[in-house]
């Protein structure tokens, strides 16, 4: 509530509710304070909410306070489940741990709720039946499930514990069918210029049809419910990727550098990098890829002019005359790194990141990068006005699109 911390929580539980076909209709974020747990719960009770999920607020510290806010709320008593207990202490004798007093109060458990098991952590999940629902006019009965902060706690939880009791509770939910096509090289205006018309007849019978836009790249969601929605977006997926052509790269979770990985892969080819303005952003992504050791060589960080002569030989005159921001930089760093590591591509991005450091011919935001190979060495030279990690992202982004469009040519 103090803005220091990213709920990333509501974005991706909601996703998760809407491939199960569920409609999410509210989420709320407040304190932790046990009459404001306690408040925002019984309105979503009174609501006649079908499924109320809460995260956080299940550890041992004095600020973990929904366990305790919900079960008074609804008249439970907390009991000490044994068996959860004995996990608790199986936890930390695992990890040659002592196990401090306050842990135990994981292990109480509302009267009458089911435990989720934590394979992550020490703090189970909970999931109450509220039935009858007090708070609710007509007494629409309505699932409460409680899940632990942590991503690497709720993410397996919900997936391993909470699909299968939400599957068991609603059998009968309608299909809900959604495709993200990822594209890159064309602006957030311009896709929706090109697709929104052709789509208008699916949109018409129920297709959702939205768009995001990111640093580089654009996505195009459809999404479908009902009988239909399978064969709705299928046409609608046939119809954008014939509009925008290669601009399509991905799919759903797809990554710019999941597609280099798997292509350079499939081609049994190899890349190498020699970055100075993203100071390396480009090797991240590819290294955040399973699988990329086996096409990617390896990447100098060369930020300085001197870095840029003593390990890639970039010669003083070119420096000189042209600059460290410049085309015939660019493409000396390109074809030095690609030599020294023996790679078949290499990639090489040398700009101006700001906010200082532009001048009225090369102004902040300008970049230049190059595609070394076996063939001439292609050299793209981009304006990217914008503050200074967003510039970094960009121009990795531009990078790996580069690359990617030789590589599917």
């Amino acid at each position: 509530m103090l803005g220091r911390i990213l709920n990333t929580h509501q974005q991706w539980l909601c996703e998760q509710f809407a491939v199960l076909g569920f409609v999410v209709t509210r989420q709320v974020a407040v304190a932790d304070t046990a009459a404001t747990i306690q408040q925002t719960v019984r309105e979503a009770l009174g609501r006649g909410a079908d499924v109320i999920v809460t995260t956080g607020g299940l550890g041992p510290t004095s600020d973990d306070l929904t366990r305790e806010a919900i079960a008074s709320l609804l008249g439970r008593t907390l009991e000490t489940d044994a068996a959860v207990l004995q996990k608790i202490e199986a936890f930390f004798a695992e990890r040659r741990r002592v196990m401090p007093a306050s842990t135990r109060v994981q292990a109480q458990v509302p009267a009458g709720a089911e435990v989720l098991p934590n394979d992550y952590g020490t703090a189970p999940g909970l999931a109450m039946d509220v039935r009858p629902n007090p708070f609710c006019a007509n007494g629409q009965a309505g699932l409460l499930i409680m899940l632990p902060g942590p991503p690497r706690e709720l993410h397996p939880m919900f997936q391993n514990q909470v699909v299968p009791l939400l599957r068991r509770r609603f059998p009968s939910l309608p299909p809900f069918v959604c495709r993200t096509l990822k594209t890159t090289g064309l602006g957030e205006s311009v896709v929706e210029e090109k697709v929104a018309k052709p789509l208008e007849h699916l949109v018409r019978s129920g297709l959702e049809l939205g768009y995001c836009a990111r640093p580089g790249e654009v996505e195009v969601r459809l999404s479908a419910r009902g009988a239909t929605a399978e064969a709705q977006v299928k046409e609608g997926e046939a119809i954008v990727r014939h509009l925008l052509g290669t601009a399509v790269y991905g799919v759903d979770d797809d990554s710019l550098e999941d597609v280099v990985v798997r292509l350079l892969t499939e081609r049994h080819q190899t890349l190498a990098l020699a970055e100075s303005c993203t100071g390396g952003l480009i090797a991240n992504r590819v290294t955040n890829v399973a699988g990329a050791s086996a096409v990617f060589l390896g990447g100098l960080v060369t930020y300085s002019n001197q870095a840029k002569q003593d390990l890639l030989g970039v010669r003083p005159e070119t420096l000189a005359s042209h600059g460290a921001v410049s085309e015939e930089t660019a493409t000396e760093m390109a074809e030095a790194v690609r030599r020294a590591l023996g790679a078949d591509y290499a990639l090489a991005v040398t700009g101006i990141a700001g906010p200082s450091g532009g001048t009225p011919t090369k102004p902040v935001g300008t970049v230049y990068i190059a595609l070394a190979s076996t063939e001439p060495t292609q050299v793209e030279h981009r304006f990217n006005p914008l503050d200074r990690e967003t510039f970094k992202r960009m121009v990795s982004e531009q990078a790996l699109a580069l690359l990617r469009s030789r590589l599917v040519t």
